[in-house]
């Protein structure tokens, strides 16, 4: 969807006037570009739309128009140089700046997600860990003081999701509303969003994006996720800003997002029974019953979806195979929160990138045992537990969140904490009989299978960074068997144990907002052991990811 995607981008993109840090050295050359681009598997992505009525069909164009618009408000985001840098890119018809925008793309920016986030472009310095939520001239301890110096209502606005912070006329700090600094993305899609609104007949989906619109201009997001949490149709768009991955000071502000599915009725129908268990599951955590929480939100939907359309924070890099939102605690305490599942993605992914790691990293004996159903299962599983455990604690006696108190070590810990309890509780489930206990070796053994397909995504990711975390625990209780050819095997028995505590470890740091604590084990834990960095560097013929080309997209766009 090249010419679609980037000349939307390319249109929308606003100018910024901040500085570009530290040059690189030397940018890369075409071969290396080249090895680069290859570790992502090309996959064409076609969605069934024959069974819309003409008019959903319309609304679905209005919506994958809207979505276009993420891609620019997402890299603006991440850089204020973003549009300098892809206008400079798509004027250099040469073959190495066509292979240079083609990697920019993949990346949505200049630096290489899958190599730490190291520049690939002349001129360009480290990836700030700000990105461009904060002003380029402040350090995170002056927005940091700042913060704290703030009366009650301020403060939650400056540490809240949807704001920037931005240096006024005087020099001094203020946060600014994402409905101001995006103001006129923001109007756009809104503008088409009604539009959709106006075409669809379902009223779900009707109230959802008509909620949604009016979010983009009020700045208040709450009545829209709630709306969405209550969507049921058959086109389930998430449009908005979502996830805090970005933020690397604080994991306080959300990037923009989009995926703009259809419903799987059948799928979504088998795994409806999941929802009735979370609160069990809740009850039996392996933590002290004093942080479970006694009655979770009332409404957890789980969705399976098909991607027509993804943009921004959903489609860079190594994609998304399923989600849990929103993050807003207001909702999750009062709602829950929706578990989609993109059930496309994750086939290709499973065939392009798993199967063939089982082929390297896994002893022979224990390669038939990889299989989809585990996979899926488990993707689903992890999704449910972003929902559980921890949420809103206190801390020295006032009312907080895990997400403020652990800042910017968040992201990895909670990703380690979804990956590990969905372990524990798909045991549980087992235990139970919910769940058919033949499958208990293939689910483990497809986890440590895909655990290389997730430490492949680089240490700089969140994913990555909880992955490690979990191999070493793994490693440390015995668990994990190395052969002398450098193939695993995993212990079950042993791995139980491991992923009890494991559980137990984390939710009890979030559940103190334990800073220090959790700094102390991602440091100890978060790195790559020799044997396991061995099959790393066995994989390097096995793509990393898969990179959709969204071919039904690009042809409803062009009808």
């Amino acid at each position: 969807m090249r010419n679609l995607r980037v000349s939307a981008m390319a249109a929308l993109l606003c100018a910024g006037g901040l500085g570009g840090g530290h040059v690189s050295a030397a940018s890369l050359e075409m071969p290396e570009l080249q090895a680069r681009i290859a570790r992502y598997a090309p996959v064409d992505v076609r969605v069934d739309v024959s069974h819309l009525p003409e008019n959903e069909r319309q609304a679905l164009v209005r919506i994958i128009q809207a979505a276009q618009i993420v891609d620019a408000l997402y890299m603006r985001q991440t850089s204020p140089l973003s549009e300098s840098r892809l206008l400079a890119l798509l004027n250099d018809h040469s073959p190495l700046g066509q292979t240079r925008l083609k990697y920019f793309l993949i990346n949505k920016g200049p630096w290489s997600e899958l190599n730490n986030d190291e520049p690939f472009l002349p001129d360009v310095g480290p990836r700030p860990p700000q990105s461009n939520f904060y002003p380029a001239d402040a350090t995170r301890s002056e927005v940091e003081t700042w913060m704290s110096s703030l009366p009650k209502a301020e403060r939650e606005a400056a540490t809240g999701f949807f704001t920037t912070i931005r240096r006024g006329p005087d020099g001094k700090l203020r946060a600014v509303p994402y409905s101001l600094e995006y103001q006129g993305e923001l109007m756009e899609m809104a503008r088409l969003l009604r539009e959709a609104a106006g075409l669809t007949k379902q009223p779900t989906l009707k109230a959802f994006l008509e909620k949604r619109a009016a979010a983009f201009i009020s700045n208040d997001y709450y009545d829209s996720d709630v709306a969405w949490m209550e969507l049921d149709a058959t086109i389930e768009p998430t449009i908005g800003p979502y996830e805090v991955y970005q933020d690397r000071w604080f994991n306080f502000k959300a990037a923009f997002e989009a995926f703009v599915t259809l419903t799987d009725e059948e799928e979504t129908r088998k795994l409806a029974r999941f929802s009735s268990e979370l609160q069990e599951l809740e009850d039996h955590l392996p933590i002290d019953p004093k942080y479970r929480r006694a009655k979770l939100g009332g409404y957890s939907p789980i969705r399976v979806v098909n991607v027509v359309f993804n943009a921004g924070d959903a489609n860079h890099s190594v994609q998304t195979a399923a989600f849990n939102l929103p993050n807003d605690e207001r909702v999750v305490s009062a709602k829950g929160s929706k578990r989609t599942l993109l059930k496309n993605f994750q086939e290709a992914k499973f065939d392009k990138v798993l199967v063939p790691i089982a082929g390297v990293a896994l002893a022979p004996a224990d390669r038939e045992s990889v299989s989809f159903d585990p996979f899926f299962t488990h993707i689903l599983m992890h999704e449910l537990m972003h929902g559980l455990g921890p949420q809103t604690i206190r801390v020295n006696g006032r009312e907080t969140t895990v997400r403020q108190e652990l800042k910017e070590l968040n992201g990895p810990l909670e990703e380690a904490k979804a990956d590990v309890s969905g372990l524990w509780a798909l045991q549980y489930l087992m235990d139970k009989g919910v769940l058919d206990k033949r499958q208990e070796r293939s689910m483990y053994v497809t986890f440590l299978a895909s655990s290389f397909r997730t430490l492949r995504f680089g240490l700089s990711s969140a994913h990555a960074q909880g992955m490690a975390l979990q191999v070493n625990n793994l490693f440390d209780h015995g668990a994990i068997k190395v052969a002398k050819d450098g193939t695993f095997s995993l212990d079950v028995p042993k791995a139980k144990k491991a992923v009890t505590n494991l559980t137990r470890q984390i939710m009890t740091l979030q559940a103190t907002g334990d800073y220090a604590g959790a700094q102390a084990l991602l440091t100890r834990k978060a790195v790559i052991r020799p044997e396991v960095q061995a099959v790393l560097d066995r994989l390097g013929d096995i793509p990393v990811d898969i990179v959709p080309r969204l071919v039904t997209a690009e042809e409803l766009l062009r009808q």
